[in-house]
């Protein structure tokens, strides 16, 4: 926005300094002098004998000193306000070169104003702490649009070298060619939803209803069963009535991906999962359990991370796009909750979900 050049805050500060210290000389002095003149006619009016100058000889007297008083407080007051504004006004300076600093793509550049905690200090911090998440925040969608690229880049050019051996080799089996084609396509289109659905999340364009987060494990529960027995893995559920408000299609496929994940990483057979929703004092919870191998708390912080697999963790059959963590932890964070994930003792992992607790979202 183009704006009319004005005075800047340190000359406004400087002459706001200068006129208050001015008016407050000029009506010290006004002050005597009215002081100086009630005195001598309070004493004449007592019959006193006063040795004093008349009015006119006392304000011819006292003029030039009071202009010469308001002139030194004028002079005095512009170069001490000219100073203090500037002592004032410099971590203003510091913090509009940081923004500048930044606005040219240097995000890793800090104030890190020192001393003692003020408003400015404050100030100082809270644009540290928004350059620190804004630097993350930058680094993280920069890896997510490069891991992005290389999967999507993969089923494609799968898809290009399986037309490219047909067409050399027509006496190859249709039938081989259009399956794995059709395994190819389908990957590449849940990567497609998948990614669609973070920058759903990211963007939180939903609405929110009031929902029963223990209906939504069952809801899932019951559409993972078959995939459980296929794996030979055991799911229990409990809990009581969870209610939260938020989109029940997303908190679907939250409490959907999560349980997934538990029983495709679970160990080969006679695994285990458990489902668990309870009411806290100001969140609704939701835990998903599950056995499997041992996990380092190094590979368990890395799992939430968009294409993260881990490592000796996928089977063949369920390879998977890398983005079911992700999106959960993208779903609870579009709807103000927090996604923790921790390593069983025994092996295996445990998510827990926190969600705002009706009354607090509604307040």
């Amino acid at each position: 926005m183009d704006r009319a050049p004005g005075l800047s805050v340190r000359l406004k500060l400087t002459f706001s300094y200068a006129g208050f210290l001015m008016l407050a000389g000029a009506v010290l002095l006004g002050a005597f002098a009215g002081f100086l003149g009630d005195y001598r006619e309070r004493a004449q009016d007592a019959g006193e004998v006063v040795i004093a100058p008349s009015g006119t000889e006392l304000l011819r007297d006292f003029a030039p000193a009071a202009a010469g008083a308001i002139v030194f407080l004028l002079v005095f007051g512009l170069a001490g306000g000219w100073i203090l504004a500037g002592r004032m006004l410099a971590p203003l300076t510091r913090l509009a070169d940081a923004t500048r600093t930044a606005a040219r793509g240097s995000l890793s550049h800090r104030i890190e104003l020192e001393g003692r905690q003020d408003e400015f200090r404050e100030l100082a911090d809270a644009f540290d702490g928004m350059l620190a998440r804004l630097e993350a925040h930058v680094a993280e969608q920069q890896r997510f649009a490069a891991n992005a690229s290389h999967e999507l880049r993969t089923p494609l050019a799968i898809t290009q070298t399986l037309l490219d051996v047909a067409r050399n080799d027509p006496n190859r089996e249709s039938s081989e060619l259009d399956e794995r084609l059709r395994v190819v396509n389908a990957r590449a289109i849940d990567l497609t939803e998948a990614l669609l659905l973070l920058s759903r999340t990211d963007q939180r364009s939903f609405s929110r209803d009031d929902v029963d987060l223990s209906l939504i494990a069952e809801e899932a529960t019951e559409t993972l069963l078959p995939l459980a027995e296929k794996h030979g893995v055991v799911i229990e559920t409990s809990g009581d009535i969870t209610p939260t408000i938020g989109s029940h299609a997303l908190l679907l496929q939250l409490t959907t991906n999560l349980l997934h994940n538990a029983i495709v990483h679970n160990l080969p057979e006679y695994g285990t999962v458990e489902v668990s929703t309870a009411v806290g004092p100001e969140d609704a919870v939701l835990m998903v359990e599950n056995t499997g191998d041992k996990l380092s708390p190094h590979v368990v912080a890395t799992l939430t991370e968009p294409f993260q697999r881990g490592t000796g963790r996928v089977r063949s059959d369920h390879v998977g796009a890398g983005l079911g963590l992700a999106i959960a932890k993208s779903i609870t964070q579009a709807h103000d909750g927090t996604l923790s994930l921790s390593p069983r003792a025994g092996g295996g992992l445990c998510v827990t979900v926190r969600l705002p607790a009706t009354a607090r979202q509604v307040t």
